[in-house]
């Protein structure tokens, strides 16, 4: 009995994370023992020690000692935290497959803004969860409508690995034309497929009509040779396009027999696929690649339903098995007023209105970069939106939640004096109303403040803010007249008239007589360095303690009572920034 008590006290204490209670125990402990039964009187007398025993040991030590008593019962709790663990759902029918093999797609048509990282971020999660491959192949087959951008190519990978992920392999879909080209041959052999010249209007309505248009039963050699006249560039855009024959009266007009190749008189911007005129439709390409790279498992937006569907026509004349797919919803991130649109941006960046892709107002991973934020917080943000087929909405707050359990522990702490009347911020509730105030120090005040580099880290030592004559306070830490104000690291002062008079270092002021707590710094001009603030609302300028000027660009600060900071530049080399200033990328609070 007293083994059994044992096992359950401490399978009780790891499951729930605390000490065990006998009430708790006693449940399962006799419905698992009906030969306990009829000794109940005696049973809270053998389980009450052993949970006292049980609660005097660590969390090590109880599945030490569980794992000798049940290790079946180790194993399942280590099976519960790690389904705990999983923020998304199992992949359909995955135990199916020897190995989850999923794709990003992007189009290489400018930077990725916010929204497009949920792809990577959820996909590279799948493939760590299942120790899976991952595809990025760039479907940049339409020079035209989304015409590649040269830059983004390298950017959307760098952004991925921001995010933390890596491809197992990357390609371009422009680099693969003459494989789409085989198969549509191919297609085209096995009656699945007919080139048409019907202009776009008049196939419109006959679509709408359930009607087939004159072309559709051409004989295979006419078809290959129109297609091959295609190939070598003899048409001209909207003269001749190849359509997949399926069904002209599928209840779902967008299914009737879909476009699969188009001419484009725009040539590709890379010059390795510069001289191609007919190009594939997505739906076509990228089917085409799921299936030669060994695509398992698809995730795409609710709103392409229609394209697997067309895809699978595309698979049936192939004999080829689709893979697995999940839609979901569209995601909205809040705090932008600038919308989280790839052509919206770049027409701003280029009218000037955004400084550029990792301006702070842009919403892009560039800038959420910059600003000091780690890929892995908006990873995590990410995939806690699952894969609902719902429209989702994302806080900002909850990447900075996660970010501020990234960050904080290694991020010292410094002080910065916001100056109102020379930052041009928008967001004024966030700023003081005014000019950083100076205030002489009383003869007796000591000359330098000692507050410590991090909170909860006193190994760490504190730092050296010097103040010989006077300090500088926000405009709203201002005392009135004849109170006291702590400045903390330094000590309490009551202010007389533009002076501060020193009282002491006696902490209980603040903890019992409520003294406001402050940060501050020296007035001298060699007591502060001017920093400027790049927030999403416009800039803010202050004076940081000297030691600012210590760190290195990337480094990460937190600003006391303003929030987490990236240094960005030394004088000289800030962008748009005095040439005294420092410049720094405001973070989050």
């Amino acid at each position: 009995m007293r083994a059994e008590a044992e096992t359950h006290a401490l399978y009780n204490a790891l499951k729930h994370g605390s000490d065990p209670e006998v009430g708790a125990i006693m449940g399962p402990l006799m419905g698992e023992n009906p030969d306990f039964r009829p000794h109940g009187d005696e049973v809270p007398g053998v389980v009450a020690p052993v949970v006292g025993e049980v609660s005097g040991l660590s969390d090590d030590e109880r599945r030490e000692r569980l794992l000798e008593l049940a290790p079946e019962l180790v194993e399942e709790l280590e099976a519960q935290d790690e389904e705990d663990d999983r923020v998304l759902p199992d992949l359909p029918n995955a135990d199916e497959y020897d190995q989850i093999r999923m794709r990003l797609a992007p189009n290489p048509n400018g930077p990725w803004h916010l929204g497009s990282a949920r792809m990577p971020a959820v996909i590279g999660t799948y493939k760590q969860l299942y120790d899976g491959w991952m595809l990025c192949r760039f479907d940049d087959t339409d020079p035209e409508t989304k015409r590649p951008d040269l830059d983004a190519y390298d950017e959307i990978l760098d952004a991925i690995d921001y995010l933390g992920f890596e491809p197992d392999e990357v390609l371009k879909a422009s680099d693969r034309v003459e494989t789409y080209y085989d198969h549509a041959r191919e297609l085209i052999g096995k009656g699945g497929a007919y080139t048409c010249s019907c202009p776009a209007e008049h196939f419109r309505s006959l679509k709408a009509d359930a009607e087939p248009c004159e072309h559709r039963d051409k004989d295979v050699e006419t078809v290959r040779e129109e297609f091959e006249a295609m190939v070598d560039g003899e048409y001209s855009d909207g003269e001749m396009v190849l359509r997949v024959k399926t069904d002209i009266e599928h209840k779902n007009p967008a299914l009737r027999d879909f476009v699969a190749f188009r001419m484009v008189d725009t040539p590709h911007p890379r010059e390795e696929a510069a001289d191609y005129r007919a190009w594939p439709m997505l739906d076509f390409q990228s089917g085409v690649d799921d299936h030669l790279t060994g695509v398992t498992h698809i995730v795409r937006g609710i709103d392409l339903q229609d394209s697997a569907k067309r895809q699978r026509f595309v698979y049936e004349y192939f004999g080829w098995e689709y893979p697995e797919v999940v839609h979901w919803g569209h995601v909205q991130i809040d705090a932008y007023d600038v919308p989280m649109s790839t052509s919206t941006i770049k027409a701003r960046v280029d009218s000037g209105e955004l400084t550029g892709w990792d301006d702070p107002r842009a919403p892009t991973l560039a800038s959420v970069k910059r600003r000091g934020i780690r890929g892995q917080a908006i990873v995590d943000a990410m995939a806690e939106l699952g894969v609902s087929t719902s429209n989702v909405d994302l806080a900002m707050s909850s990447i900075y939640a996660n970010n501020r359990d990234l960050i904080d522990d290694d991020t010292d702490r410094r002080f910065l004096v916001r100056d109102g009347d020379a930052s041009d911020a928008t967001d004024r509730d966030r700023l003081p109303a005014g000019a950083a105030v100076a205030f002489d120090l009383g003869d007796d005040a000591p000359d330098t403040g000692h507050p410590p580099l991090h909170p909860t880290h006193e190994d760490r030592g504190d730092r050296d803010v010097p103040a010989s004559e006077a300090v500088l306070l926000e405009s709203e830490d201002v005392p009135a007249d004849g109170e006291r104000v702590w400045l903390k690291g330094f000590g309490c002062f009551r202010r007389d008239g533009d002076r501060l008079a020193w009282v002491g270092t006696d902490i209980d002021l603040v903890r019992e007589e409520g003294v406001p707590v402050v940060h501050w710094v020296g007035a001298g001009d060699d007591e502060h360095v001017r920093v400027r603030l790049r927030t999403m609302d416009g800039d803010v300028v202050g004076y940081a303690e000297p030691g600012y000027a210590d760190y290195n660009v990337d480094d990460l600060v937190q600003f006391e009572r303003v929030g987490f900071a990236r240094f960005d530049a030394v004088p000289g080399d800030a962008e748009a920034a005095e040439a005294h200033e420092y410049l720094a990328f405001y973070a989050h609070p």
